[in-house]
């Protein structure tokens, strides 16, 4: 079926349960970002592969809402959709419900799927919906629709992640947990986010490509733990492990029937937990709405961690480089195209202990589609390389030990002086980043001029977040902390791992985006308080052919060269012949 004889289909499902508009939302019952097969329900319908955006059916309309990294990508996915593009941020583009009001008749009905829903998602839309006498109602009508889900769907393995690499047990992390618990007075907390799950049992899986997670729940008192998952996927030291931590194992489906026996409880929950976990609830309990206390606790790495992440650099850095001096050699003489250079970094990253998979599907972006922030290729529709103008790469690996993102802009051809020079803008930004001292208590948001100076200065900009949260040996993406425009209240705190990310995108032309990853840790205590810094940890060159030396201040330059030399000394040891030759120039001071 095409996107449009899905959606006709729709509507043909809405028409016969008198449904005005139907909401999908990239989503799935524990609320991921990226998502199992089986719950891939947006991209299924509209073609849309981005991993944020949601589509709105109405009888004779339809819209996509998405970001500023998806506004190039999209219009292309959606094309003979009747899917129209929503550019979610922009000053002229409708709130998705406000649109709905003005699109459905009086007394309308909108559905959507409850347990793909957020809880926060369907108070707000209940909300302004029944303010225009409009109802809301669960109905998940694509499950008629979209029969073969996942056809192939196997029992992946649940895996200990040991303390070794953890850094704290199991029964330190429920301590803590329960400590919590206590301080915001509920006897009752459920944990539904898949990283969350995994990071305080100290197990991993693979049910989510590229997050080591698996599906499952927590329920948790103060005297009884219970994981609800695929007891089946449980491997025997996984089960041992949880013995001794005193969890009980239960089968994933039994969740929900055993939430109504809950009862009369102070229940500790996201509010971005789904929907379905609400109404199963008996109205007699009392609900403290707020975030899972292990999401601060799992974004505080500690010394472990911090150690492990240090580990895979290494063994990151020298598959970069031997993937590098492939590329940027080989470019024009063999055959390749954007897939198959996904594929070759894969390879490269496979021959380094502890490989488990890329941490998200590599962004391979040649010439005009660099300027696809999120791009995704094909292998049937990609780009032929060449040793031609740019490219931009983008890429990760899941260690055991941690996890790695990273992004280097090369030069394959010669790069012109207007993208040398944007591109040098750009990397201003990455090592403004990387130089700030700012005091204790600071958020992201404070930060994130430092990265867009240079470019605003130029009347620039880039329309993504300049940095994420990074997992350990978990989800590429993490919260609660991040450096971006948006207001989050959330400060910096030592431990924390961001990803560090200033780009520039022409639209048609060229993307640039340079990429390291950073941990904040405490620098000093002065008379006017606590000061940190960020430990770079990502080693591997930059591309000195997209650098115009000129337009780089002197302390800019001497953290460039000083940070190539860091490089020289990590890596050099590990590298031989021409890979080894190459590199070393490739470090040598500016």
């Amino acid at each position: 079926m095409t996107s449009s004889e899905k959606i006709g289909a729709l509507r043909q499902k809405m028409s016969e349960n008198n449904i005005d508009a139907f909401i999908i939302y990239s989503a799935d019952p524990h609320m991921s970002e990226y998502l199992p097969a089986e719950w891939q329900e947006r991209s299924w319908l509209s073609g849309f592969t981005g991993s944020a955006g949601f589509v709105v059916i109405t009888k004779n309309k339809g819209g996509l809402w998405t970001d500023g990294r998806y506004f190039v990508q999209a219009p292309k996915e959606l094309a003979g959709s009747g899917i129209d593009l929503f550019k979610d941020g922009m000053d002229r583009t409708p709130n998705y419900i406000d649109w709905i009001n003005s699109e459905i008749p009086e007394n309308g009905k909108v559905a959507v799927n409850a347990i793909a829903t957020s809880h926060t998602n369907w108070e707000m839309l209940s909300e302004k919906l029944s303010a225009n006498g409009n109802q809301l109602v669960d109905l998940p009508l694509l499950k008629d629709i979209w029969t073969n889900r996942n056809p192939n769907a196997k029992k992946n393995p649940i895996f200990v992640q040991p303390i070794e690499r953890a850094g704290k047990s199991v029964t330190d992390k429920l301590i803590d947990i329960r400590n919590k618990m206590e301080e915001l007075g509920s006897s009752v907390h459920l944990i539904s986010s898949l990283d969350d799950v995994a990071w305080t049992l100290n197990l991993r899986g693979s049910d989510v490509q590229s997050n080591p997670v698996f599906l499952g729940y927590i329920i948790l008192t103060k005297n009884e733990a219970k994981l609800y998952v695929d007891l089946e996927k449980l491997e025997v030291e996984s089960r041992k492990q949880l013995d001794d931590s005193c969890v009980k194992m239960l089968p994933y489906e039994e969740f929900f029937n055993d939430l109504k026996n809950i009862n009369d409880e102070k229940i500790l929950i996201s509010p971005n937990s789904n929907q379905l976990i609400f109404e199963a609830l008996k109205a007699n309990n009392t609900f403290i709405k707020a975030p899972v206390p292990g999401n601060l606790m799992k974004a505080i790495k500690n010394k472990t961690e911090i150690e492990g992440f240090r580990t895979v650099m290494q063994r990151d850095g020298v598959a970069m480089v031997k993937f590098l001096y492939w590329l940027t050699n080989q470019a024009g003489k063999e055959a390749m195209n954007e897939f198959s250079i996904g594929e070759k970094l894969r390879g490269f990253r496979a021959e380094g202990k502890n490989f488990v998979g890329e941490s998200f599907g590599s962004i391979v972006g040649y010439k005009e589609n660099g300027a696809i922030m999120h791009y995704s290729a094909k292998n049937e529709d990609c780009k032929d390389v060449t040793n031609e103008e740019t490219i931009l790469v983008d890429s990760g690996g899941q260690y055991l030990e941690g996890t790695t993102d990273i992004t280097r802009t090369l030069a394959l051809g010669t790069a012109s002086e207007e993208f040398k020079h944007n591109c040098t803008l750009a990397l201003k930004g990455l090592i403004q980043l990387s130089m700030i001292k700012f005091p204790k208590g600071t958020r992201g948001v404070q930060l994130d001029a430092f990265a867009r100076l240079a470019l605003w200065q130029e009347g620039k900009d880039f329309n993504h977040g300049t940095g994420h949260g990074v997992g350990s040996f978990m989800n590429v993406h993490e919260g609660p902390q991040n450096i971006r425009k948006d207001m989050n209240p959330q400060e910096l705190i030592p431990g924390m791992v961001l990803s560090n990310e200033p780009g520039f995108y022409y639209d048609y032309h060229y993307g640039i985006r340079h990429e390291n990853l950073i941990a904040v840790r405490e620098l000093e205590t002065t008379d006017f308080g606590t000061f940190y810094d960020f430990e770079t940890l990502t080693i591997c060159p930059f591309d000195r052919n997209v650098i115009t030396t000129e337009l780089l201040t002197q302390p800019e330059k001497d953290w460039l060269n000083n940070y190539h030399n860091w490089c020289k000394e990590k890596l050099e040891n590990d590298l031989e012949g021409e890979i080894k030759a190459w590199f070393l120039e490739q470090v040598k001071p500016l």
